[in-house]
């Protein structure tokens, strides 16, 4: 029975009869394991685009037993409609239909579907149409009657490809939200405007310069910038300028020949250029040398530079965002920084406000450190108490954000119970800053340096004594005198 069936498929469809037939043989053996085969989980959409009823509809259940969702399109005007509703991982599309070709198909929805694979189906003698659909994005091409062992195959590595490229495009979407503008912590005035700023000038290619005291946060806004603009689908590289010596700092920005100088075995490759297409960082650009500063500025200006030991330059197109803490204009004026250097860079320049200007963020920032602190080091700490958060509000924050980072971290780690108190503070940061002292007299101030001394060392008496100065007995004496009790 099985046998006169396969004939009559070759007689009624002679085109695609070889095909049909594979497809049927496939079939029977795939229905030997039949248990297995429906216990699989659906792996992938696929779309089969065919103007034959019959040849979809046998392809579609032996597709199906592979586990995968199949749907099915007659032209190609139901295929697109499908496309955008449906959204099939593969397609497998025929090379000639009644509304027109599938070579111009994959090349008219490939930019619009870069995740989609499609396979196409040419008769054999339009192998040319095969090769230069796969120039137009196609994953690959099928030769009806020649490759019907293939199309299972060539499937599953179109599926494979499919999952690997939404992979990697679900990994760039985490990069680029973990970097976004909206995870920049604060909600005071002068950092809105801050943020405002860089929103605006990211999606262009204009040169920033971030100023700001150190630990301000300017790496954070630089990968904003970065990630908020086109060059978010390549690299961003930080350089800090003062980190090395002025021969170091060339052959890390442009690389080197071989030979260059001594140890200097191999070709190597520069942050500028290895930046192409995406964003440079150069931190604490006021300590470049003179002599190095004239070389970015030529890559600024000319999009080229040379490396060491070599005399072509290369072309390259990189963004170049810069930061300092310095006041590069005076440092111009006094002949410390190129001037021309200085407008080319500050032809956008965004200040980032000090903590001690923006402390309505305190609190937003400490409980974002503090969760994240807890989460590696001290799981039950999960507050901060009124007094700690008193505390951290009166300090001055000469080290900003990362001086605020810092002291969470050692808090959380030397914490006893679920919250976060003054005891964790440590020794150098004081109770109150200037302004907000209201008594001078000596025994308020003794007090406050006995309550301090006696925090740094964690309650223990006889090496606050010792820090203090003072014998043992008068420090319990003290104690008792300004009432700090303690166990």
């Amino acid at each position: 029975m099985k046998k006169n069936r396969i004939p009559l498929i070759r007689r009624d469809f002679s085109f695609s009869g070889h095909l049909l037939c594979s497809l049927m043989n496939i079939w029977i053996i795939r229905l030997s394991s039949f248990g297995r085969i429906f216990t699989l989980m659906e792996n992938g959409k696929v779309l089969i685009i065919d103007d034959e009823n019959q040849l979809r509809g046998l392809m579609t259940r032996i597709i199906n037993l592979e586990g995968y969702q199949v749907l099915q399109a007659a032209d190609l005007a139901m295929a697109e409609k499908m496309l955008k509703e449906e959204q099939p991982d593969v397609m497998l599309c025929d090379v000639k239909l009644p509304d027109g070709s599938g070579v111009e198909f994959v090349r008219k929805i490939k930019p619009q579907y870069p995740c989609t694979e499609v396979i196409l189906l040419t008769a054999f003698g339009n192998v040319h149409a095969g090769v230069q659909a796969m120039k137009n994005g196609a994953f690959d091409y099928l030769v009806k009657g020649d490759d019907n062992d293939k199309v299972i195959p060539l499937l599953a590595k179109a599926m494979e490809s499919v999952r690997l490229q939404k992979r990697v495009r679900r990994l760039e979407e985490q990069v680029v939200k973990k970097y976004d503008f909206q995870n920049v912590i604060g909600q005071s005035q002068v950092l809105h405007e801050a943020i405002t700023l860089a929103k605006k000038v990211a999606p262009t290619n204009t040169t920033v310069l971030l100023l700001g005291e150190t630990g301000t946060g300017k790496e954070v806004f630089a990968q904003a910038i970065h990630y908020a603009s086109k060059r978010s689908g390549h690299a961003f590289l930080p350089l800090n300028c003062s980190a090395f010596s002025k021969d170091l700092l060339e052959s890390e920005l442009f690389g080197h020949r071989a030979g260059a100088f001594t140890g200097a075995t191999k070709d190597k490759k520069g942050l500028i250029e290895e930046a192409n297409q995406g964003t440079l960082f150069l931190d604490e650009i006021g300590e470049m040398d003179m002599d190095l500063q004239a070389k970015v500025l030529r890559v600024l200006e000319n999009n080229e530079f040379i490396k060491v030991g070599d005399v072509k330059p290369i072309k390259v197109n990189v963004r170049i965002i810069a930061a300092t803490n310095k006041d590069l204009k005076q440092l111009a004026q006094e002949n410390k920084f190129r001037e021309d250097l200085y407008y080319r860079l500050a032809v956008f320049a965004i200040h980032l406000p000090p903590l001690r200007e923006r402390k309505e963020d305190i609190e937003l920032l400490a409980n974002y450190f503090l969760k994240i602190a807890a989460g590696k080091i001290n799981p039950k700490v999960t507050a901060l108490s009124p007094s700690f958060l008193d505390r951290l509000h009166q300090h001055d924050w000469k080290g900003n954000i990362r001086e605020l980072k810092n002291i969470i971290e050692r808090a959380v780690i030397l914490a006893e119970g679920t919250s976060l108190t003054p005891d964790q503070l440590p020794f150098d940061l004081p109770e109150q800053s200037a302004e907000k002292v209201t008594s001078l007299k000596l025994s308020d101030i003794e007090k406050s340096h006995i309550r301090k001394v006696m925090q740094y060392t964690n309650q223990n008496k006889t090496r606050a004594a010792e820090l203090l100065g003072i014998g043992l007995t008068t420090l319990y004496r003290k104690l008792e005198e300004y009432n700090l009790h303690t166990n």
